[in-house]
């Protein structure tokens, strides 16, 4: 990093022109710092990006996806995991703040880093107040998600213990294809029908992929 010119050096770079003007690898090279014998730190992070298909995959990847990586030891991992959780919970804020469909974007990036790089499924539900703001994140169940291993009776209980008035649906697919089936279709609309029963509305069912993040309202499925 010292043998770059002044202003080309991140830091130097970020403090002059502000953060928008800078890359995703100089962004990182700033978090990391150093590199390691023989490789610069932004060419390290240039491979951390490759390694991980970018900026989000990285910041997705979990602590043993990370200490397989040489030269990031257990400083630099447990630094970009608190940046990660300090996503989500900005996030997370955001969501609390003011009604959900005020920000869909915010929505969207924070089941992307909650759901997109698990290597298996994960139903959950954002429990919403009565003006559609957060009141809390779950992930519910785990596996192949069919009508038999996804419970709506254990949904409408965690909606009633929260006083929840409307909740968001999501779950992921592992293999990186966000394309609902017609079983997420179906269990959509079985678990409306059940919430409706104690007036807790399905706002919408978002479908994670290692990308795009699919709207069952958008798509008219709802």
């Amino acid at each position: 990093m010292k043998d770059l010119p002044p202003e080309l050096r991140p830091r130097e770079k970020l403090l002059s022109h502000g953060p928008a003007a800078l890359q995703d690898a100089e962004l990182l090279a700033i978090l990391l710092r150093t590199g390691t014998a023989g490789n610069g730190v932004l060419q390290m992070a240039q491979q951390l990006l490759d390694r991980f298909q970018g900026l989000g995959g990285l910041l997705r990847a979990d602590g043993a996806a990370l200490a397989g990586v040489k030269g990031l030891g257990p400083a630099k991992r447990a630094e970009l995991l608190a940046v990660l959780e300090l996503a989500r919970r900005t996030l997370a804020a955001e969501m609390a703040r003011r009604p959900v469909f005020d920000s869909p974007s915010a929505v969207r990036d924070f089941l992307r880093l909650e759901l997109a790089e698990l290597g298996h499924e994960v139903f959950a539900v954002l429990f919403l107040d009565a003006q559609h703001r957060l009141i809390r994140f779950e992930p519910m169940f785990r596996g192949t998600l069919t009508q038999t291993s996804v419970y709506p009776r254990e949904v409408l209980k965690r909606a009633l213990a929260l006083e929840a008035a409307a909740v968001i649906l999501a779950h992921n697919h592992p293999s990186g294809v966000a394309e609902p089936s017609k079983a997420d279709e179906f269990l959509t609309q079985s678990l409306k029908a059940a919430l409706q029963m104690i007036d807790v509305r399905v706002l919408d069912h978002f479908v994670v992929g290692r990308g795009p993040v699919v709207s069952f309202a958008e798509r008219g499925l709802l």
